[in-house]
Order: C-alpha cells, then structure tokens, then sequence
C-alpha cells in the first residue's frame, strides 16, 4: 500500500511539472523544459546555466510564422538541454532596457550569462543589423545557441566574465 501511495505521488507530480511546462510552451515546443523569466533567472544563476527568451506576442505574425518551426526543430530542442529556457509572451515581456538591446520589436531572442545579463554579442549573425536579435529562419536560432555553448565550454561565459573577456 505504502509503494502505491508513493508510486501515485510521483505520477502526479511528475504530471504536473510535465503540464507546467506544457502550459509554458504555447506552442513553442512542449519538449523544452520552459520556465518563467524570474523563475529563469534563479535557476540560471543556481547551476550556472546560460538562459535563451524568446519574446513574442500572440498576436504577432512574424511569431505566428516562427513559433511551428521553432516547436519542430530537433535541433534546438536537444541544444536546449543546456540552457535555461524562457518562453515571455505578451505581458510577460521584460520592462527593463536591457531586454531591448537594439528596439522593442517582435519577435526577439536573447542569450542572457547566468547573472542575468544579455549578451550582446549572441545575435544572428546572418541577419538584419538593424534587427540582430530577429530570428526568421531557426537554424540561425541554433547557430546562436551553439555559440554559447561554446563560449560557456572554454570558460568564456560565467558570472564573472564581461564583455572584453568574450572572444568569438
């Protein structure tokens, strides 16, 4: 009876965290642990993990036009295992200036260090200069997260580094 008792707990709480970052997903891809951006920010910081946002609006047809091919890349979804990822829709959208390194526009997405500051520099490289954190095509979204990781491998991206430090 005691292992029932046990065994049904852990289903449910594993049905919860599984709906939790299913609810968080939105159509983003609901095999990415999601997680909300304060959430984010502690984990982050906890176990020294880079954090991705992606920022979009649910009305927006640039995101509308992502987000199925974002949700179907395998590609992120397994790079996304080494990142904290936040998915910040509509009100969600962080006030604070840093979030808008270059506009407010929509979609964006932006590589944060796990103290919780963006990183300029992660931004799509094959993209507008006047748009660096547009992402139109998702393979350029895995090129990004791909550099991190990189950075985060030689030890060029930690809570202590700045941005002389980061050599790419």
């Amino acid at each position: 009876m005691a292992d029932f008792t046990v065994l049904s707990l852990v289903s449910l709480l594993i049905c919860v965290t599984q709906s939790t970052a299913n609810e968080l997903a939105r159509g983003w891809n609901d095999n990415i642990n999601w997680v909300l951006l304060e959430d984010g920010l502690k984990i982050a910081k906890d176990e020294q993990k880079p954090l991705m946002i992606v920022i979009h609006k649910s009305w927006c047809g640039a995101c509308k036009a992502l987000m199925p091919k974002f949700a179907e890349s395998k590609d992120i979804e397994s790079l996304s295992e080494k990142f904290v990822m936040v998915n910040s829709r509509d009100d969600e959208e962080p006030t604070d200036s840093q979030y808008t390194p270059d506009g407010g526009y929509i979609p964006r997405v932006l590589f944060l260090d796990p103290s919780g500051k963006v990183r300029k520099e992660f931004k799509n490289e094959d993209g507008n200069p006047s748009y660096k954190y547009y992402y139109p095509m998702v393979s350029h979204i895995a090129d990004s997260m791909k550099r991190v990781i990189d950075a985060v491998e030689k030890g060029k991206l930690s809570t202590e580094s700045n941005d002389e430090k980061i050599e790419l």
